[in-house]
């Protein structure tokens, strides 16, 4: 009888205790993780949930920890995401381990979940654009708008905004030359031309530079602009070409302006300055910003690898976010704009990844206003040289790519918690 008072009076001290708190830690090292990119989506959908959870910059390739949920440790099981349940004791131990001054880490808080909107053609199919590609494969949310949404001022409705790549310039992607006589390409014009007629503007070229001012007032206004591509050069382009004809015959009917060189003004551009014009419609390209005619025939594919940069992430948090990785060596992809000439970029630009033996960047950030831009050179991180009518990437055969990882660091990036910055 008394033992069994005993065990009662123990099993009400028990009940009476605070439950042991435990945590869901999602590790992201390449040993850890069996689909990193999935990752990020459980870690967007815990914020969708309104939960905040911390972003361990450099512990573990950037690891993610949130209060431990069942509906989160379901969607881990479901969607191949490699997890633990640990408790809080051990959690406090990684914190103190990663304040630690000799360790190159810290914690960031994420708050909410980003509203995404990809800036993309509606006749364009997923495989066009990476960006679209991994959020549907990551499973994170997000809108398609295009230039009647810009125009409609309905930017004002997102935080974080993609451009497909896309050209800025008015051009047709310089695709004239080898493709001038196909459906698909007669069809793109005619479709531009008649968004150019319905927003009352005479010439493509001055419809998207009238789209590429909204999208850097919403850039100016605190939003998050990534781009890749073609999208990221030709905007600046477009920026700076702002009221000169640079397009020729085949664009808009008449010869561009003899002059367009000296009338480029690159303070309006966000990243690149000193770039001069291509406007030759044979020529493929649009100016000397990008470098793939020079990484073309130079560098063997199996050696085409650039580099990320290791920064401080308690004194600069920003790009060792937007880096967070299991490794700093990136697998090179080409596009129409491949890569970035150093020469090309102003002095406020932040290189967070280059190919030395070429000088060119590859992954670049900036500030405008009260918002940030991020360029990514290249068009599919794990589709070597797309080619039009290629075969979409499967993107279940790379779960752990390191090149789309940065893709997706920067659709978490507006959650963060702003710290202040300590240099």
């Amino acid at each position: 009888m008394k033992l069994r008072l005993l065990a009662a009076a123990i099993a009400c001290i028990l009940l009476s205790l605070p439950a042991q708190a435990s945590k869901l830690f999602i590790p992201m090292d390449p040993e850890g993780q069996a689909n990193h990119l999935k990752a990020y989506g459980v870690a967007y959908e815990a914020l969708k949930e309104g939960m905040t959870l911390d972003w361990l910059l450099n512990y573990k390739g950037g690891s993610f920890c949130m209060d431990d949920a069942a509906t989160l440790v379901r969607l881990c099981k479901l969607r191949g995401v490699s997890y633990e349940i640990i408790s809080e004791e051990k959690y406090l131990g990684i914190v103190t381990e990663i304040a630690n001054p000799d360790f190159n880490g810290d914690v960031i808080k994420l708050e909410k979940a980003p509203k995404i909107a990809v800036y993309t053609p509606p006749n364009k199919e997923p495989w066009d654009d990476a960006v679209t590609m991994v959020l549907t494969y990551a499973e994170i949310p997000f809108d398609k708008v295009y230039d009647d949404e810009v125009l409609g001022d309905d930017l004002h409705k997102y935080d974080w905004l993609h451009l497909h790549h896309e050209d800025f310039t008015g051009q047709y992607g310089k695709f004239w030359a080898s493709f001038r006589n196909t459906t698909w390409y007669q069809n793109d014009q005619r479709s531009a031309e008649a968004m150019a007629a319905k927003h009352g503007f005479k010439k493509v070229s001055q419809l998207k530079l009238a789209v590429a001012k909204k999208i850097r007032d919403f850039v100016a206004g605190g939003g998050f602009m990534f781009a890749m591509c073609s999208a990221t050069d030709t905007y600046d382009i477009a920026l700076a070409a702002d009221g000169t004809d640079i397009c020729d015959v085949p664009f808009d009917g008449d010869r561009p302006d003899p002059a367009a060189q000296s009338k480029l003004d690159y303070t309006k551009c966000f990243a690149f300055k000193d770039f001069s014009l291509y406007t030759d419609p044979i020529h493929y390209e649009y100016s000397t910003i990008d470098a793939t005619e020079i990484h073309q025939g130079r560098i063997p594919v199996n050696t085409d690898y650039f580099s990320l940069f290791t920064f401080s992430a308690k004194f600069d948090p920003v790009p060792a976010m937007l880096c967070q990785n299991h490794t700093t060596t990136i697998k090179g992809f080409m596009g129409q704009t491949t890569a970035f000439r150093k020469e090309a970029l102003k002095s406020s630009v932040l290189v967070m990844g280059d190919f030395k033996p070429t000088n060119e960047a590859r992954y670049i950030h900036g500030e405008y206003g009260k918002g940030t831009w991020t360029f990514y050179g290249g068009h599919d991180p794990e589709d070597y040289q797309h080619n039009i009518g290629d075969p979409p990437t499967e993107l279940s055969l790379h779960p752990s790519s390191p090149g789309y990882r940065l893709i997706l660091n920067n659709v978490l990036f507006p959650a963060a918690k702003k710290k202040p910055r300590k240099t």
